[in-house]
């Protein structure tokens, strides 16, 4: 009985960490922190911690990763209508920076 809640609790984590990064994240920024400081970014749920996006990054990409940061990013408001402005959904991002040596393409990942 304890076995089939352990195995339940691990096959729980293993999809929570699959279900963590939802984007590379891919601007002009991005780009310049893959080049030069072997740093990627990626849009990640909302609620992720930074052991659950290295888990995630090292399982998905087959890499060792050194340091997670995480940024809070507050969603713009636009103006459609004068009198109607709207705001985008906030969500957050990762910065994950890889061992030395390492690297990911994200040219040939699916989103």
């Amino acid at each position: 009985m304890a076995a089939d809640a352990a195995n339940a609790s691990a096959r729980a984590a293993n999809e929570r960490i699959l279900t963590v990064i939802l984007a590379p994240h891919i601007t002009e920024k991005a780009t310049n922190l893959a080049d030069q400081r072997n740093q990627h970014t990626f849009r990640v749920v909302a609620d992720a911690t930074k052991a659950e996006v290295k888990a995630a990054v090292a399982q998905l990409f087959d890499v060792q990763v050194e340091a997670v940061t995480l940024a809070n990013v507050k969603g713009k408001v636009k103006h459609d209508s004068p009198r109607r402005p709207r705001r985008r959904k906030n969500w957050k991002k990762a910065y994950v920076r890889l061992a030395e040596g390492a690297t990911i393409d994200l040219t040939a990942v699916e989103v």
